[in-house]
């Protein structure tokens, strides 16, 4: 794995935009193929996959996490981060992946037969392009009265920070139930204030029985068909629905709405959107190529913001459909 690769006068055959595992995948493809390839990544490796909480616990089994056939070997069935962090880590470590950490693609555009990859730190020359950039930057928003107070976050990551503390939790999906229950059983105080009238069906089913319990028992308050209506330094205003107002103490405020993909740089390079609720992107399902000849999808950012459609699991084989389309055509 390189830290750096400055290659910006040579015209790559393919650079892939995204160190996370389907980045990876696209990458061993890649090399298998002999193509002459670059990963660029704007943080540490598998970026978002580092950027989630501490404790947390994959949905899906080891297996279905492997890329390229390698082995992924956990303790329990449904491995941790930790684990998975150690096992994409080992892949692009074992097998030499030439990767460019904390560098940030800022533009692609077209030049003559190939493209011109611009970052915060160099440009790069490359006849095909695959984007494989996630979801997980651009945060939800709640778009209400203090939601820019240092207190608020859109992002959890280790309960211990809100020990001893009040804390509202919004949303009802995987990461705000286990963030509710981890800060929970750190000692913090925990409210949750759902849109819906219960928890959401895509929970895992470990965890789901978990959550109703400890609301049904009092041990944390649940505020169902409601919505935050303002925060505040030290309380928030939630809005319920056909009932008045209530305002609560808070120290602290987990807005955990979910993410979107960045769109507008799909856009900046001249791909179509399909879809202008869902933003899905214009896309071959065969080759995944998409309107802009040269320029691939790859993973979860082929659903636009419907982020519950491409797992890991589902669109690793994105890898060796594109590598596959690019030989052809080479």
């Amino acid at each position: 794995m390189v830290n750096f690769v400055d290659m910006s006068s040579k015209t790559f055959d393919l650079i892939i935009i995204g160190g996370g595992p389907i980045g990876l995948a696209c990458g061993l493809e890649a090399k298998k193929k002999k193509l002459n390839y670059l990963i660029i990544e704007k943080g540490p490796l598998v970026n978002s996959l580092y950027n989630y909480p501490v404790n947390m616990t994959f949905f899906s089994t080891s297996e279905k996490l492997e890329i390229d056939n390698i082995p992924f070997i956990s303790i329990k069935p449904k491995p941790s981060k930790q684990e998975a962090l150690e096992y994409y880590r080992r892949i692009a470590s074992n097998n030499n992946l030439k990767i460019n950490l904390f560098e940030k693609v800022e533009n692609v555009l077209r030049k003559e037969k190939c493209f011109n990859v611009k970052t915060n730190k160099s440009s790069y020359l490359a006849n095909k392009i695959i984007v494989a950039t996630g979801f997980y930057d651009i945060p939800n928003r709640l778009n209400i009265p203090g939601e820019n107070l240092s207190k608020v976050s859109h992002y959890y990551n280790d309960p211990h920070y809100y020990a001893g503390m009040k804390t509202v939790v919004v949303g009802a999906s995987n990461s705000a139930v286990d963030a509710a229950l981890e800060i929970y059983r750190k000692g913090g105080e925990v409210t949750m204030v759902v849109r819906g009238d219960d928890i959401g069906e895509r929970v895992k089913y470990w965890v789901r029985p978990d959550i109703i319990n400890r609301i049904k028992e009092g041990s944390i308050d649940a505020f169902f068909n409601s919505e935050l209506k303002e925060i505040k330094q030290h309380a928030v205003v939630i809005k319920k629905e056909n009932e008045q107002d209530v305002t609560i103490n808070n120290d602290f405020v987990l807005a955990l709405i979910g993410y979107q993909p960045n769109i507008s740089f799909l856009e900046k390079m001249g791909i179509q959107i399909t879809d202008e609720q869902l933003k899905i992107p214009s896309y071959n399902e065969s080759t995944m190529e998409t309107n802009v000849p040269g320029i691939y999808l790859a993973g979860v950012i082929c659903g636009g913001m419907e982020t519950h459609k491409w797992f890991i699991e589902n669109s690793r084989i994105h890898a060796k459909m594109i590598i596959e389309d690019i030989v052809r055509k080479k």
